[in-house]
């Protein structure tokens, strides 16, 4: 009966270390540990240190993007590389119809389903004649880099997408 007891009192105990071990496990009871690394000055991508005034860091002297260079900042608008065929068209109507329509409209006069909640800065009628008198580079310039509410649009699209929307633009004139 004495070892039933003392086996009794052992399991017990081992119950409540497992009970206290799962409580932690599990994150019930969170303790926030010191790491080295949270209490270090750093600073994430593209994000402004305000302390020391530093900003991203700037792209390596002589990198090439793994994409090639689409343009070389300080050296103006770049050249359209990409003919206007159809399957650039194609593409481009494609990539407009997902990606710019819902601001500028299907038929790119600005009149999409959110410029109606768009107050300050509607969406630009890209059938202007001051949008389409606009060069090739200036449009693919605007599309990578946004514009006043329009965001950049370098990272959601290749060089090759952005060249095939500035293709499409072009057409857009002509649907007057």
């Amino acid at each position: 009966m004495r070892l039933f007891k003392q086996l009794i009192n052992v399991f017990g105990v081992l119950a409540i270390l497992a009970g206290v071990l799962m409580v932690f496990a599990y994150d019930i009871i969170k303790i926030d540990w010191v790491v080295f690394m949270e209490i270090q000055p750093s600073y994430g991508t593209q994000e402004f240190d305000m302390v020391t005034g530093a900003g991203p860091r700037a792209v390596p002297a002589r990198s090439i993007p793994v994409e090639g260079a689409a343009y070389i900042p300080g050296n103006g608008a770049p050249a359209n590389p990409i003919a206007a065929d159809e399957t650039s068209l194609a593409r481009g109507a494609q990539l407009f119809q997902t990606h710019c329509a819902a601001c500028h409209g299907l038929e790119g006069k600005g009149n999409g389903t959110i410029a109606a909640f768009l107050i300050k800065k509607k969406p630009a009628n890209l059938t202007d004649p001051a949008i389409q008198n606009k060069s090739d580079g200036a449009i693919f310039l605007t599309i990578s880099n946004g514009f006043g509410y329009m965001p950049p649009l370098n990272e959601n699209f290749t060089v090759r997408e952005r060249w095939d929307l500035v293709n499409y633009v072009r057409t857009l004139k002509a649907a007057q």
